[in-house]
């Protein structure tokens, strides 16, 4: 299937269907209508994570597709409505995997001893998106730096005058 192929059929629910078990990414070049199609959006995240970035919006609020997505390709709860990126379990599970998740989470999750934790055992600099009060807790603290020492200067200055921190840092 070439690219101006898709393109003709880009409505066409069959022709769309293969196209995107063969590449996940031909959602890219499907109409409005099979953007919005949950089927074709599921078979494409099972070919390719990656394709969620091309689901319609409304896609991109059913928490069964964002757990299909994120299983292979944890970056994409990016994509996710607001509504997700305040889900702990989906959040959660994403920054087991990447770390780098912790910024697209909720405000509230950010503040989430068990998310804070899974995204700093993952990326320890990403503490810098944690809240104050984890910033300044003593074991994110300690994980945070054990993976990645630069995560010292974002923690508060409070904890950054801790001798047992201080001893992690050596």
């Amino acid at each position: 299937m070439d690219t101006e192929e898709i393109k003709q059929n880009n409505d066409n629910y069959e022709y769309m269907l293969k196209a995107v078990q063969e590449k996940g990414k031909n959602l890219e070049l499907a109409s409005e209508n099979l953007k919005n199609n949950k089927e074709i959006v599921m078979q494409a995240l099972k070919q390719d994570g990656e394709s969620l970035e091309f689901a319609s919006d409304k896609l991109k609020d059913d928490k069964e597709v964002l757990e299909l997505a994120i299983k292979t390709a944890p970056w994409t709860i990016c994509y996710a409505s607001d509504k997700l990126k305040a889900d702990k379990e989906l959040v959660l599970e994403s920054c087991q995997n990447y770390g780098q998740a912790l910024y697209y989470a909720s405000e509230d999750l950010r503040d989430d001893y068990d998310v804070v934790k899974a995204a700093v055992t993952n990326k320890g600099i990403i503490v810098k998106y944690a809240s104050y009060r984890l910033r300044n807790n003593k074991e994110i603290a300690k994980i945070s730096i054990e993976q990645d020492k630069r995560a010292f200067n974002f923690l508060t200055e409070e904890i950054q005058q801790d001798e047992e921190i201080k001893k992690v840092l050596e």
